[in-house]
């Protein structure tokens, strides 16, 4: 199997699954702090270690020690190339393509250490639980990057699904940053969010899941908002995620579709 695909067997007891630490240190102890109980194994990130926030380094650091499965994002395929900017699929003109040459340019400096260890991240890892063939991916099967939404055509989620191969019962997906469940045709479909940045709920808590007895349970994260804000003021990450960490509102929403702009 290549790198870019690994098998785990079968996994035992609960998993936690997150998604997008974002360079968020402060969300990152947090979750970790909170998730103690659950074994390094079975602790799953979607990607993107390293995004919006003050800290890539650390982040990414503390997500490699403390997680035993780590998907590679787009961000961390981007700077294990030495790409100039995260491929994160944003339109031209759009407020996220506009702000990610300053986070991506601050994150590249804190993290070519890592370059290798990025460069070695598989894009697909797949295991079974609870008697269910399970496969972790960051955006969608066709593309590493792509937006998957909950309000979007079943038909794309068959398309992704397809895609995997046809033994697979849940797909454990990130990218989006606003967390969902969705069955198609008896195919479970996860998004497990980010802890990095708040789902656009007006609310500064982000989100996790953790998966037990066969449930997918959506957990909010509390944590220290505020000194992760001020840590992005310090270093002069000032494009609005310092204030969509507060306000729990994005200052990017012409990403989204327009069914879920607030």
């Amino acid at each position: 199997m290549s790198v870019m695909e690994r098998d785990l067997g079968v996994l035992e007891g609960d998993l936690l699954l997150f998604g997008g630490p974002y360079s968020n240190l402060q969300a990152t102890e947090a979750l970790f702090n909170e998730t103690k109980h659950i074994k390094r194994e079975n602790r799953i990130c979607t990607g993107d270690l390293v995004a919006y926030c003050a800290d890539a380094g650390k982040t990414a650091e503390l997500v490699l020690s403390e997680a035993g499965v780590v998907i590679a994002g787009n961000c961390e395929i981007q700077l294990a190339k030495g790409a100039d900017d995260c491929g994160c699929g944003f339109e031209d003109g759009t407020a996220c393509d506009l702000a990610s040459g300053a986070w991506y340019a601050h994150a590249s400096t804190q993290v070519a250490h890592l370059r290798k260890t990025f460069a070695a991240l598989p894009e697909r890892v797949f295991f079974e639980h609870e008697g269910r063939r399970c496969v972790v991916i960051h955006g969608g099967a066709s593309h590493v990057a792509r937006f998957i939404w909950e309000i979007d055509q079943e038909d794309i989620f068959r398309q992704e699904i397809n895609a995997l191969g046809p033994e697979v019962d849940v797909v454990i997906s990130g990218h989006s940053g606003i967390p969902f469940q969705k069955t198609i045709d008896d195919v479970l479909w996860v998004n497990a969010g980010v802890i990095g940045m708040p789902p656009h709920d007006g609310r500064a808590t982000t989100r996790y899941v953790i998966a037990s007895g066969g449930a997918f349970t959506l957990h909010e994260l509390a944590y220290d908002f505020e000194t992760a804000a001020l840590r992005m003021e310090a270093v002069g990450l000032r494009q609005g995620y310092e204030s969509g960490l507060r306000t729990g509102i994005w200052p990017s929403e012409d990403v989204l579709p327009q069914a879920l702009r607030r």
